[in-house]
This record gives C-alpha cells, structure tokens and sequence, in this order.
C-alpha cells in the first residue's frame, strides 16, 4: 500500500499520464484514499465535508455499511458479475424490490429496462423509443437542460460549450423557455403552447418533451409544480410523450424518490441513473409506461447493462423508502440549509445572491462573475467540497449525502459562510 501512495500522493502521475479531459480533479487537486458517509480523506489523512456526493450519484454517502454489506457478502459467494441481460437472481430482486418498494405504493405501472450504466444512455434509449414509438424525429427540449454527453443527449442540452464539444451539428431538437426563464412574471407555457399550435412557428409537432423538474447542472433552476402539471395536460392534449430525467434529482435527492411526485404527474417515461445503485456502481434504468414497451429484442443494448454488484446495492438501497423516515430527513434538513443560505444573502447584500432549489439540492446563484468559483475554491481549502453549476459557473451547489446528519451539514454550512465572508471585500 505504501508505494502506491508514494506514486499517487501528489497530481503529478495524473498531470503526465492522464488526458486533458480530466475536469473535477483540477477543482479538486488531491489525492483522495478514503470514505466514509458525507466525509474523504486525503492522502495526508486531512479530512473533508463532501456537499457533491458523486454529482448525486452518492445519495446514501460514501461505503454505506447496510450496502457495503450485502454487497461483501454477493461477491464472496462468487455471486454473477457480469450477466449482459441474462436473467440473475440479483436482477429479480432488484426487479421485485423496486415493484414493491417503489412503484405499487405510489400507483405506479412502469416497465423497467437495462440500458447502458449511465445516465445518457437512459436518456439516449428514452429518446429512440418515443421517436419509434410516434414516428417523429423531433424532440422538445428546455433553456439550461442538461441531458449527458452522447450526440443525442448533447442534442437536447442547452450548454453552449458542451454542445460545441460533439464536434458535429446536433439535430432533431427545438428548445423552448424553462420555467421562470423570463423571470417570475412570464409564464413560459404559454410560449409552450404557441410554438405548438402556431403553423407558422416552424417547429414541427415532437415525439416527446424532455425535461428535468430541477435543473441540476443547468443552474439549479426549479420547475414549479403547477407549471409541472400544466406542462402534462399539453403533453396529453397533443399525444406528445412526457420524458422526465430524474438522474440527478431522483432517488430522494428533492425529500420524494421521484422529484415529479408533489406535483401529482405520471411522466410517460423517466430516466434514472447515478444514484439508482445507491453505492456509486455504474447503473441505470428507463421506466417506460407497458404501451410504450415495443422494443424488439436486442433493438437498444449494452455490454455492461447486467451489473449486478449494482443491482445488490441498488436492491437493499430501497430500504430507505419503506417508510417515510427517509423523506421527512431530507425535508429537514433542506429546510435548514434554505434558511441557513437566505440568511447568509441577507448577510451580504452586496453578492447579488439569489437560494435555488428543493431538498437537498440547493445553492446560492451569485450576481457577480467569478465568485461561486472563488468561494468553492476556498470552501476546499478550508476542508469543504463543493461543485458550481449554471452555464457561466455562477451557482455554488449545496448536494450532501441524504444520509448526512446534523453535525455534519451545520459544520459543512459554517464552513461555507466563511468562505462567503473571505471574498466579502470584493463586493462590498
């Protein structure tokens, strides 16, 4: 172990060797070697607060023991690896559990399938279906969605640069206002319905619309329930499939499992991926309406789409929502951390900062250039990890594991407001 951690103890190994690509390290610049709940370690033993979880991908925190264990368990029976979309018994656990966990107490009729482990692929399957499904090509998309990094997912997300990554044009999509885009007084439904229903506006009628209830890399911007609802009904009306892509704000992130639930919608087809497996393993799923379901065998595969590792972990993360105790955390705690982040904007009026979002997934959108970058920087140093998000990287993101306690998430928040007050001087 030792001469591991002398070659990887500092960045210069992943600065030689690795490509450029590399992006959450260049935040992040050290060599991480432990986990544990809402909490890593450095190589140094210098421990962090992790208000990222994964990119939402660690809803339950880091090495979860009721996962950890199970999943111990699975590999020293020399349980299935790797299956393809071979019938295991982890996957008809996974399978059941979700059913009865997930779907049935909540009224609820989906079929699931396997797509490739990530999230853009569910979404790349979602969007394949509802085109097969209705015989259109083009999908409706919104302002600031972020959908993945695949042609057909970077066709539907609204970031400049990442789209300007896929090299080629990206067709077969038209993008309309989220909700609020124009501000609190517009209502963008009625854009919606106009563009719909005006022969002249030049955008054909979709195969489906795709959109997440709570942006998360688009800037943490919040879908409205009744503008949720309103959105449904155009959707029905017209015989457009509704796709919402609860990868990151899915699996209890906003207090519910399913970030649509409060809004009383039944989505056609919803993407799941990041935490569905509850441990971090690469897995995703797309819950389709049984009408939709007219794949031919083999029409979407993957290599890797029977990870059953994740199917272990994703199969006892469903524990947590047998009952409410789960969600009621959740909702407690992201009341304090809204509270916690509107106090500090009144603290300090002069940052322009503005609290987005729902749950646990919140973060201040600051009014001046550069400074969600500058305090993140400094949360690091002071032993707090953090992501920004928004097209010009202007919102500090506040995504701690569901599983942290208070302790925890009052020491990560002070750590915070510290760093808000050490860029003070720049803007007051």
């Amino acid at each position: 172990m030792k001469s591991l951690l002398d070659k990887t103890s500092n960045m210069s190994v992943f600065e030689e060797l690795e490509s450029e690509v590399r992006s959450y390290c260049r935040s992040f610049p050290i060599v991480f070697t432990q986990a544990n709940n809402y909490m890593l370690r450095d190589t140094d033993g210098k421990e962090y607060i992790d208000f990222f979880a994964g990119a939402g991908a660690l809803n339950y925190g880091h090495n979860n023991p009721k996962l950890k264990r199970k999943l111990v368990d699975y590999i020293m029976n020399d349980g299935i690896t790797h299956s393809l979309d071979m019938a295991t018994s982890a996957k008809a656990e996974f399978l059941k559990r979700f059913n009865e966990v997930i779907l049935k107490p909540r009224g609820l009729n989906y079929k699931v399938m396997f797509p490739g482990p990530t999230g853009t692929n569910s979404v790349e399957s979602a969007l394949k279906l509802a085109r097969k499904v209705k015989g259109r090509e083009t999908i409706m998309s919104f302002t600031n969605a972020f959908h993945g990094m695949t042609l057909g997912s970077l066709a539907i997300t609204g970031n400049r640069f990442k789209r300007h990554g896929a090299g080629v044009p990206l067709y077969h999509s038209v993008f309309v206002p989220f909700d609020k885009y124009y501000g609190d007084k517009v209502d963008t439904i009625e854009h919606v319905e106009r563009v719909l229903d005006d022969g002249g506006s030049g955008v054909s009628l979709p195969a489906a619309m795709i959109l997440e209830t709570v942006q998360g890399e688009g800037g943490i911007n919040v879908a409205d329930y009744e503008w949720l609802r309103k959105l449904s009904y155009i959707c029905k009306r017209r015989g457009i499939i509704l796709i919402v892509d609860d990868i990151q704000a899915g699996c209890g992130r906003t207090g519910t499992f399913f970030s649509f639930e409060k809004a009383g919608i039944e989505p056609d087809i919803v993407c799941l991926s990041k935490s569905i497996s509850g441990y971090g393993l690469p897995m995703a799923i797309t819950l389709l309406k049984p009408e939709l379901d007219i794949w031919e065998p083999g029409e979407h595969n993957g290599t890797f789409r029977g990870n059953n590792m994740a199917f272990i972990t994703a199969a006892e993360a469903l524990s947590y929502w047998e009952n409410d105790e789960l969600c009621r955390h959740v909702e407690r705690h992201g009341e304090t951390v809204r509270l916690f982040l509107e106090d500090l904007i009144k603290t300090y009026p002069n940052m322009k900062g503005e609290v987005r979002g729902r749950g646990l997934m919140q973060g201040i959108a600051f009014g001046i250039e550069g400074l969600a970058t500058k305090v993140c920087k400094t949360a690091f140093e002071q032993g707090l990890i953090m992501e920004t998000a928004g097209v010009n990287r202007e919102v500090a993101k506040v995504m701690p594991p569901l599983t942290i306690d208070r302790e925890g998430l009052e020491h990560g928040l002070n750590i915070l407001a510290y760093s808000v007050k050490a860029w003070s001087k720049d803007f007051n």
